[in-house]
């Protein structure tokens, strides 16, 4: 290699992007990319070669995918999670981690929890207890109205805290006719709905619990009362209740950056569920209360990451917007990628900051 190639390569190589390890020919075309990367701690990062990746599909294909990397796969097979993605001290110490990292499903202990609710709904919630939950799960499972059948109505609710129980459940009557009890996936017959709660006064029961005394405006995602919110899909879910609940206070598994597919689109409970808790969900037919355990078991996974603390962890804290990404070209070019990469902040709200609340 001559004297010139030599210098090429160096250059290229300084120009390496900290995290995600792209090279760019030019440094401004490293600064460009680190505009609208959001690289930051709060990303999922390989345990080997310490790469960011965007999303944890993106780690896995990284790690067992088509075309891995072949160093971190070999050490991955041997070391590593296949539920929480990390890398352990050895094979051993990885056999008994992820005994412990894979959930035993809720359908285990649901026959028992669920029989009476039948018969029995849980339809009062305790709102004196000492130990109301900070955060709930909600859940519901949709009938169909028009024609032929494919309005959803909410027919079925359920809302479980991060212990796994029932704090609220009920059956649901729709303001409109059902057509279609799609029996064979909800397991609900019309004598279920036909002395059901009205719609009308299960939105108001769950709002009320929600946001716990707070007025809606009022409510913020930390210091507050108001209670967090998890589910998957609940833009659908609140939307058929006719219910409004500050985004803030949601914590959506179907929207989530790092639970997402490499394509930035939702991925399946059933498929979450599986590759991050190690159990099936959605055989045969579905019932609200084991969607809420798993997207709380994915929440609570989520949540307790570790992850580097920072002052203003996010890309539109204002402090970040003054004093850091406005990223000043000249300023910015002359700092090697790792200074880069420190000042660089996530663009989504990584569920860890829930743990500092």
């Amino acid at each position: 290699m001559d004297y010139r190639s030599s210098m090429e390569s160096s250059e290229t190589l300084r120009n390496k992007c900290a995290a995600c390890y792209r090279q760019f020919n030019k440094m401004e075309h490293l600064v460009e990319h680190m505009k609208i990367s959001y690289h930051s701690g709060h990303e999922p990062t390989c345990g080997v070669c310490k790469k960011h990746c965007r999303s944890f599909e993106s780690l896995r294909e990284h790690l067992i995918g088509p075309l891995p990397k072949q160093e971190c796969k070999n050490i991955f097979s041997l070391r590593g999670c296949r539920f929480c993605m990390t890398i352990l001290e050895s094979p051993n110490a990885r056999r008994i981690h992820q005994e412990r990292c894979q959930f035993l499903s809720a359908n285990s202990g649901l026959t028992t929890r669920m029989a009476a609710l039948g018969l029995r709904d849980k339809a009062m919630i305790d709102y004196t207890s000492s130990r109301s939950p900070k955060v709930v799960a909600l859940s519901c499972k949709m009938v169909g109205g028009g024609s032929d059948g494919s309005v959803d109505l909410c027919a079925r609710v359920c809302i479980t805290d991060e212990s796994d129980n029932v704090v609220f459940h009920t059956y649901v009557k729709p303001l409109m006719p059902v057509t279609s009890y799609r029996y064979e996936t909800t397991g609900i017959r019309p004598e279920n709905l036909r002395d059901a709660m009205p719609l009308k006064q299960a939105q108001r029961k769950i709002q009320e619990f929600l946001c716990n005394g707070e007025p809606m405006w009022k409510i913020r995602p930390r210091g507050g009362k108001a209670r967090i919110l998890v589910g998957h899909g609940l833009d659908h879910d609140l939307d058929r209740l006719q219910l409004e609940y500050p985004s803030s206070m949601i914590r959506d598994t179907a929207k989530y950056p790092p639970l997402m597919k490499t394509s930035k689109l939702s991925n399946s409970l059933k498929y979450l569920t599986q590759a991050y808790l190690g159990y099936d969900v959605h055989v045969g037919i579905q019932d609200p209360y084991e969607d809420c355990v798993a997207t709380m078991r994915l929440y609570t996974r989520m949540r307790y990451q570790k992850h580097r603390i920072e002052a203003y962890p996010l890309a539109a804290d204002a402090q970040n917007r003054s004093n850091q990404v406005a990223w000043r070209q000249s300023e910015v070019e002359r700092m090697s990628p790792v200074e880069m990469l420190s000042i660089s902040r996530s663009d989504y709200y990584c569920w860890c900051l829930d743990s500092l609340a």
